[in-house]
């Protein structure tokens, strides 16, 4: 049996949400939550999905009439829990492409107030070729800024009727940062002051944080068995972990349209984001790519394996909690809650998330994950024991040869390939190979370029020294004793403050 309206029974709602975007992010996280506040009745509310590129899931999401099974699942208190639920919040799939018309026309419709996008971190950017008269205009924004003026020309400017708009790219100040490339192409597009001016003060452009693994359709074994298990067909079936939290920086007052934290949904409404993207940086990220190299070099491929190994397990739960949390100025139960659940995250048994992947383009993550946390102890002039093998892992794990698919490394029979920036590859390849095993010089000639890191690290010796001694260690007497060496300093620090 396929799923869809003949052959599920559903509740009608009036549609209030376009969302541009129809990937499994999305399903798995707004439309799921959307369903979910609509069960609980406190939303009464179905959504338009636009497809914002010509190819894409619309018309299997058509042919089962927007419906389709999230199926979530993690650890809570240590135990497997599996949630299964039908959403049936999606109205109707548009293309941008071929139902453009279609799209304008629901700007025209004062109910859909609310507008919702994943179009990828590439999606909000500014394209000077873009034009009104396109058929859509081809970027996310153009298409926002031709819908905007689709409504604010059917309402006659009205200030009321301004939407609510929630981007969910992963970049920071996403709603700021769509604002600005959307006034920019009215002005370029010589449309009347007035509109400008509506568009600044009649919607609110929110920053948005999503936080959530959504990996989609299952493999085709796993897929047949879930089916199985629901009794229907469903092409459009998406997995999660059951973590989720959304955060949304609005005007006091905003919450009371898109009520979905009525809905016991992890969904805050705030004045100020930065502390919690701070916060995810910090510790959920900052945790991850202080490990990779560690978990990856002691002979883990992935996240949970790491997570339910005694030591490394240690490891990453003292880096976060003695180290990472103390620079983060925020409630510390809020700190601690959220370190715990980061911690489960890991130990998903139905997630398997590569330390390979994670390595991606360490250099760059460690500056905007790491540094952060560290420079506030260097400042002090103190060195973080478990911070500072965290930097020595990544420079080893950076020793390596170069070839034309990246840096090939090894360590202790164990091979593997660097991805990251071409520049930062041949960088660290000419120290390595400068400085052979005088690992004091390879640190030093590492920490001084600002290039990397955005100042100059060799001006603090202590770390310097830190750093090295670890390096000489790893390559000694091997990862895992020089992390037990790390953890009992790291002990004896927390003791002797």
């Amino acid at each position: 049996m396929q799923l869809n309206r003949s052959n599920y029974a559903t509740i009608s709602h009036p549609e209030r949400v376009i969302q541009f975007g129809e990937g499994n992010f999305l399903r798995g996280f707004v439309d799921w939550m959307i369903e979910c506040a609509n069960q609980k009745g406190v939303f009464d509310g179905s959504v338009v999905v636009v497809q914002p590129i010509p190819q894409g899931t619309v018309p299997l999401l058509n042919q089962q009439d927007g419906l389709y099974t999230l199926v979530s699942r993690g650890l809570v208190a240590g135990e497997p829990v599996v949630q299964q639920t039908v959403v049936t919040a999606i109205s109707r799939g548009l293309n941008a492409y071929e139902d453009w018309e279609k799209v304008l026309a629901c700007a025209e419709d004062p109910n859909i107030d609310i507008l919702v996008s994943n179009t990828t971190e590439a999606g909000i950017v500014y394209q000077p070729t873009d034009t009104l008269e396109q058929n859509p205009p081809m970027s996310f924004p153009g298409k926002v800024c031709a819908y905007l003026y689709r409504r604010y020309t059917k309402f006659n400017g009205d200030p009321s009727k301004g939407m609510l708009i929630l981007p969910c790219e992963l970049i920071e100040a996403n709603g700021d940062t769509l604002r600005e490339i959307v006034i920019k192409l009215a002005q370029q597009w010589q449309l009347e002051p007035g509109f400008v001016e509506w568009v600044r003060n009649a919607n609110i452009f929110c920053n948005t944080l999503v936080d959530r693994i959504v990996t989609g359709y299952p493999g085709k074994e796993e897929a047949a068995r879930l089916c199985a298990n629901l009794g229907y067909t469903d092409e459009l079936l998406v997995t999660s972990e059951l973590f989720h939290l959304w955060v949304i920086e609005a005007p006091t007052g905003t919450s009371t349209r898109f009520p979905l934290h009525l809905a016991d949904l992890q969904v805050k409404w705030v004045t100020d984001i930065k502390p919690y993207r701070t916060r995810k940086v910090r510790i959920l990220n900052g945790a991850h790519t202080t490990t990779y190299a560690l978990a990856y070099l002691a002979g883990c491929d992935y996240v949970r394996e790491a997570a339910e190994d005694p030591m490394i397990s240690e490891y990453m739960r003292s880096i976060i909690f003695r180290e990472i949390i103390p620079t983060v100025n925020m409630d510390p139960k809020e700190l601690a809650d959220f370190a715990n659940q980061v911690i489960e995250r890991f130990r998903n048994p139905y997630i398997q998330h590569r330390w390979l992947d994670i390595a991606l383009n360490g250099v760059a993550k460690f500056k905007t994950r790491v540094l952060p946390s560290l420079i506030p102890y260097l400042e002090r002039n103190l060195v973080p024991p478990l911070l500072s093998l965290a930097f020595a892992g990544l420079i080893r794990f950076y020793r390596g040869c170069l070839t034309d698919q990246g840096l090939a490394g090894s360590y202790r029979g164990r091979e593997y390939l660097v991805r990251d920036d071409r520049t930062v590859l041949e960088l660290l390849n000419r120290i390595w190979d400068a400085a052979g095993d005088d690992y004091a010089t390879a640190v030093k000639q590492v920490l001084a370029q600002e290039q990397l890191w955005g100042t100059d690290l060799s001006q603090y010796p202590a770390l310097l020294k830190q750093i090295a001694d670890y390096l000489s260690s790893i390559d000694t007497k091997g990862i895992r004793p020089t992390m037990q060496d790390a953890l009992e300093g790291s002990r004896r620090s927390v003791d002797h403050a």
